[in-house]
């Protein structure tokens, strides 16, 4: 068993960023090379202190998701009713905020429609699916899938999140209700649906995800199965192409940048420990993990994956990651005290 106890350094240079992150300070100049450099090979990073600490006025509860559009805006869900989305600079300067009707907000995805950019928001405690303008205008609701049979009431259905394809499908993950995963047309017409116990996706599973189309063939469903410590490869059909394993992980969200993964892990044994705290792992394109950012090393033996902790304590509970243009790497965090986002930069930048 790997030792979880912080080393003096890990101690003092997480209680420097949280104070700072307390008083709301900006980054720190002479403090910064004081702080954890997180992960390994070329995938190694530095926090920055305080970035998007706002005040008062501005609160967040659970912050969820984040995205950036088109002109490099930060937006952060939170369910928080007094402001469910609060949009960012790259710096962590506020720009806007707005929302108050998404007790359950929880999964967000930003979508290019012919001119325009939209925002897909998961609500758990509403049971549906808004499609917005990025200033909050709701342009579509998805509400449970009666028609499936496999729903009693919409009190079943909650939705963890959405992911898209370039023609406008998309689907929709029922990963707090009954586990399905349903495509519907740009229109919100159901197409399909697949998944659930009978379709091999436990439950507490299907969270997050992406549709991967760098390869030669059809796109493909890539789904973080979050308690299950897994990640799925399925066709857009359901059909199951890999699972890969990840001990010691809970995998909440991807994002595919260049050649690699980006995922954020809740925690490493969560339900059972809720006192461990999460990292990111960074995989590549054949899904071997190479640097994972707040854990351990990644170590395979005999091309098997051992088991995965977290190292230090600078995290609490990433629930899903962007990764900018320039490289830094923005995560909001799940049951994290009310805290705002983080952001860290390469460490090759600092």
């Amino acid at each position: 068993m790997l030792d979880r106890r912080l080393h003096r350094r890990d101690f003092l240079a997480q209680t420097l960023l949280s104070g700072t992150l307390a008083l709301g300070a900006n980054p720190l100049s002479a403090s910064e090379n004081k702080l954890p450099v997180l992960g390994q090979n070329q995938f190694q990073y530095r926090p920055v202190v305080g970035w998007g600490v706002l005040d008062d006025k501005t609160p967040v509860k659970n912050c969820s998701a984040m995205v950036v559009d088109a002109q490099g805006r930060i937006y952060l869900l939170t369910d928080h009713l007094a402001n469910n989305v609060i949009v960012y600079d790259k710096d962590g300067k506020l720009l806007k905020k707005w929302g108050t009707q998404f007790p359950g907000a929880h999964g967000l995805e930003i979508v290019k429609e012919n001119d325009r950019e939209v925002l897909f928001i998961t609500d758990l405690n509403l049971h549906r699916v808004f499609k917005t303008t990025l200033d909050g205008e709701i342009l579509m609701e998805v509400t449970y899938p009666k028609s499936t049979g496999k729903y009693a009431s919409e009190k079943e259905f909650r939705p963890a999140w959405t992911l898209h394809l370039p023609d406008g499908d998309f689907f929709v993950l029922d990963g707090y209700g009954k586990d399905y995963i349903m495509r519907y047309d740009r229109a919100g017409k159901l197409l399909n649906y697949f998944g659930g116990p009978e379709g091999g996706i436990a439950h507490w599973g299907p969270h997050g995800g992406t549709i991967d189309t760098r390869g030669p063939g059809e796109p493909e469903l890539v789904i973080a199965m979050s308690d299950q410590q897994t990640i799925k490869r399925l066709s857009l059909y359901g059909k199951l192409i890999e699972e890969i394993a990840l001990p010691g992980s809970n995998p909440r969200m991807i994002q595919i940048v260049g050649e690699h993964m980006f995922v954020p892990h809740l925690a490493d044994n969560w339900p059972k420990d809720r006192d461990s705290r999460g990292y990111i792992s960074v995989l590549d394109r054949d899904y071997k993990i190479i640097s994972n950012i707040g854990g351990t090393p990644p170590r395979y033996i005999d091309g098997k994956l051992q088991l995965m902790q977290q190292q230090g304590s600078f995290f609490q509970h990433p629930h899903d990651l962007v990764v900018a243009a320039d490289g830094a790497i923005y995560v909001p965090q799940f049951a994290s005290g009310n805290t705002y986002p983080v952001k860290l930069v390469p460490e090759t930048s600092t």
